[in-house]
């Protein structure tokens, strides 16, 4: 936590635990000033960690100039005094509020999640409990009656999951004694349309409606009045997508490294993903380290005919016009849903274009097992969310 140059001076931005008098205190230097801020704790094993984490606070604080520099975000809660009996009082070591224990809980998971999750999820979270009328752990009762009021239900089930995960790992760590928030999430009930295990709509195109789509970023059909590009640019990207059923965030990150050379497979290892600073790179997949998908003749010779000669290993397959990743706000701002209305398609976000095949590939006989193993879906959900759900049930002969 305590950090030194080679100088033996603490590096800038870093603070350190130190005791006083018994008591522990943090110190660090801001705009040119030494502060020193008591935790309010003695020194034990359990409020060291505690004063750590909030350390850590304050680092990353002042590195992304967030530092609050009125320390009250800092400054401890005050001590709850305790009538053990009526010639006695003692004072109870205040416990960490759940704010101070949600910083340190996303530390903890930040190694552990992608830059996305981090950005869409965790900082939602983070939103919703900077509202919350209180952060005491005796009143978690007033927490969830709160949450379930201010807050979708199923994202609110989904918001006191992690303050139950926040609070066992604080038991784990030593800060607190027991999860106020153990069971609670169970105890919430879903309507049925907020139960989808996170899968969202599945509304694939047919393949009458697949082929005109592709046929019309071919044949640069339409002409945005938002963008000067030519739709025909991003003809690749959207065949792709609709025949190998990938994630957009896949095949924006694929790389001609990925693809063997005689075109016979892809190797899907990374995407690329919205974190809390921007577009990033991150390695591994959403279920998987990495897939292999096989190409048929069409695929091998689709990539045959857009592979540029002495392209890099690490060259974008489908670079933006600016040879960058293709921002997917901007693709389906200005090229993808101008398509669909030209067409008079409805409406479909370009992540349909994964339900299209996998949807397409069972209905032509392919074992929902194979299409587990092409598009990084375990056999479960496909046997749930799609092989279930065929467009067309006939009874056959027997």
């Amino acid at each position: 936590m305590y950090s030194k140059t080679p100088t033996g001076k603490a590096s800038k931005g870093s603070v350190s635990v130190a005791v006083s008098n018994g008591r522990l205190q943090l110190v660090f230097r801001y705009g040119g000033k030494r502060h020193y801020l008591s935790v309010g704790l003695a020194d034990t094993p359990e409020a060291r960690k505690l004063a750590e984490m909030k350390a850590r606070t304050i680092e990353l604080d002042i590195l992304s100039g967030n530092f609050d520099q009125t320390l009250e975000k800092y400054k401890p809660q005050r001590a709850l005094a305790v009538v053990v009996n009526p010639e006695e009082v003692t004072t109870k070591p205040p416990q960490p509020n759940l704010k101070d224990l949600w910083q340190g809980f996303l530390e903890y998971k930040r190694p552990q999640c992608s830059p996305s999750t981090m950005k869409f999820q965790y900082s939602t979270f983070t939103r919703y409990l900077e509202n919350l009328p209180t952060h005491d752990l005796d009143r978690a009762n007033d927490i969830r009656d709160h949450i379930l009021k201010a807050i979708p239900v199923n994202s609110a089930k989904r918001f006191i999951v992690r303050l139950s995960a926040c609070c066992t790992w604080a038991m784990e760590s030593g800060l607190i004694q027991e999860n106020p928030f153990q069971g609670m999430a169970s105890q919430v009930k879903l309507p049925k349309s907020a139960a989808n295990n996170g899968m969202g709509e599945i509304d694939p195109f047919t393949a009458s409606e697949r082929d005109a789509i592709i046929e019309a970023f071919r044949d640069n059909l339409v002409c945005s009045k938002y963008s000067r590009v030519k739709h025909s640019h991003y003809y690749p990207f959207t065949f792709f997508l609709f025949n190998t059923g990938c994630r957009p965030s896949e095949a924006i990150a694929l790389e001609w490294r990925h693809i063997s050379k005689d075109f016979r497979w892809i190797s899907f290892e990374q995407a690329v993903v919205e974190g809390e600073n921007g577009s990033t790179c991150k390695q591994g997949l959403k279920t998987q380290e990495r897939r292999r998908f096989p190409c048929n003749a069409k695929m091998q010779a689709f990539l045959s005919s857009i592979k540029p000669t002495d392209c890099k290993p690490d060259q974008l397959v489908f670079p933006s016009p600016e040879g960058k990743w293709i921002d997917t706000n901007n693709f389906r701002n200005r090229i993808w849903t101008p398509v669909l209305e030209k067409l008079g398609i409805e409406y479909r976000k370009t992540y349909q274009t994964r339900h299209t095949f996998i949807t397409l590939a069972l209905e032509n006989g392919l074992d929902a097992k194979d299409v587990a193993r092409l598009v990084g879906n375990s056999p479960q959900i496909i046997y749930e969310h799609y092989a279930g759900n065929k467009r067309d049930l006939c009874v056959p002969e027997f």
